[in-house]
């Protein structure tokens, strides 16, 4: 994160205005896809009360409790790059169904990256947020639609103000399954005409995740003051709403 310094968390309110703004065809599109205005106007966003609090362990230890949790309750686990993952952590935290977020890394080629290492740009790693969800609360291709309108898909060279391949957009799926969600997803966007570029988010088979340091981890939290900032002069909140219109979730 070239700008690094981030903001005041907002709500993300993404129910009745993931219904609106469909009439370009993305509606019907993606709804043959995933489940997309049935679950928006479901009210699946949870209020803001209740998530604020955080966890004064390490990344790594939060993790790996969140990893054996997730086995022992059959939960699932998905991996999103959209930039800076400090922005990335907050529209996933803010849904019901999602037991964590991390911030850390994926797709390259060095065990156990510092935050250093992979912002050199010499390791191959993207910047990732890895969710963990409960499935029976709410699936994976929610999930992903959450994931589009929080990025801009038409960035090849990064993500807002953020430059270089470790801020690009990737889905990381887990599987045949998510495979074939994330590409029928992406698919459905090309096609229902919203954008006129093409869309550059690659679909990827997930490798390892390493989780990111501490102090990286719900940063938006931490320091609301500095993230708030980070994020207002990186335009990401402003491309956004070029993007997505009413579907942008801030």
């Amino acid at each position: 994160m070239m700008w690094h310094m981030e903001a005041m968390r907002r709500p993300v309110r993404l129910g009745l205005r993931l219904g609106l703004g469909l009439g370009l065809g993305m509606g019907s599109m993606l709804l043959a896809v995933v489940p997309w205005l049935p679950w928006a106007l479901s009210g699946v966003m949870q209020e803001e009360e209740g998530r604020s609090g955080v966890d004064p362990r390490g990344g790594a230890e939060v993790h790996a409790e969140a990893q054996a949790a997730a086995q022992a309750q059959a939960l699932d686990t998905a991996y999103f790059a959209g930039g800076c993952f400090w922005c990335m952590e907050p529209p996933f935290d803010a849904i019901e169904g999602v037991l964590s977020t991390t911030s850390g890394f994926m797709g390259g080629s060095v065990e156990n990256p510092t935050y250093a290492q992979v912002t050199s740009g010499n390791t191959g790693h993207a910047e990732v947020v890895e969710v963990i969800f409960d499935r029976a609360r709410i699936s994976y291709g929610q999930l992903l639609q959450v994931f589009w309108v929080n990025i801009d898909p038409l960035d090849a060279g990064g993500q807002f103000c953020d430059r270089g391949d470790i801020y690009r957009s990737e889905i990381f799926y887990l599987g045949d399954e998510q495979g074939e969600v994330a590409r029928a997803s992406l698919l459905a966007l090309e096609r229902s005409g919203r954008f006129q570029e093409s869309i550059v988010t690659r679909v990827t088979a997930a490798t390892a995740f390493y989780p990111a340091e501490e102090y990286h981890q719900g940063y938006y939290l931490k320091n609301p003051v500095r993230y708030r900032v980070y994020r207002t002069n990186c335009g990401r909140d402003r491309r956004l709403r070029q993007l997505w219109g009413d579907l942008a979730p801030y």
